[in-house]
């Protein structure tokens, strides 16, 4: 009988000793990167000019770095889009035009389609201007708000909002009468 220090050094060896010979017939990454360098280099047939790809930026970045929302290099086109058709079926909607919820929308949506419009080939720039994320959240804010908009035109949640009178100029001598540290009323009324 084996004992457990034999056993796992027989299994140590049937494992792991494979996996480093197999690691050690691999080139290592100077010398695939001189095997890259000395391939020959891929034209491009298109008659655009070759664009800069700058790792991490623009059409180079590979992550949002955040989890469930991928990479989308067209964002700002669509950013336009879906903002567009916000305003649109606003527009469609028996909403009046004084209701405080499109007035917000209108104004968010106009600013970020002509931001967008303005920087259609710099993301960063519409992140910089938008100031609420990333293109690719912006986008996802778009399809959420058609959610949210869809739900208030379904309800016609503006007929529910009241007009509330604000005290716009306070008196700062009038303190309701309570003194601090005094008791008010309906703090009596509990003993």
């Amino acid at each position: 009988m084996m004992s457990a220090s034999a056993s796992s050094l027989k299994l140590l060896r049937h494992h792991a000793i494979p996996a480093i010979s197999r690691s050690a017939s691999r080139p290592s990454a100077s010398q695939c990167a001189a095997k890259s360098l000395s391939m020959k280099s891929v034209r491009c047939f298109s008659a655009a000019a070759e664009e800069e790809i700058v790792p991490g930026i623009g059409r180079g970045k590979t992550s949002t770095g955040l989890v469930g929302l991928a990479v989308d290099h067209d964002a700002v086109p669509k950013m336009i889009t879906k903002y567009q058709a916000l305003l649109d079926k606003l527009a469609a909607s028996d909403m009046p035009p004084t209701a405080q919820y499109r007035i917000n929308i209108e104004k968010i949506a106009r600013f970020r389609i002509k931001a967008a419009q303005g920087n259609l080939d710099d993301p960063e720039k519409v992140e910089e201007l938008c100031n609420c994320g990333q293109v690719e959240e912006l986008v996802v804010q778009a399809d959420n708000e058609m959610i949210v908009m869809d739900m208030y035109l379904r309800n016609r949640w503006w007929e529910l909002v009241k007009p509330v009178e604000i005290e716009f100029n306070p008196d700062p001598n009038d303190d309701g009468g309570v003194e601090w540290g005094e008791e008010t009323p309906k703090e009596e009324e509990k003993k």
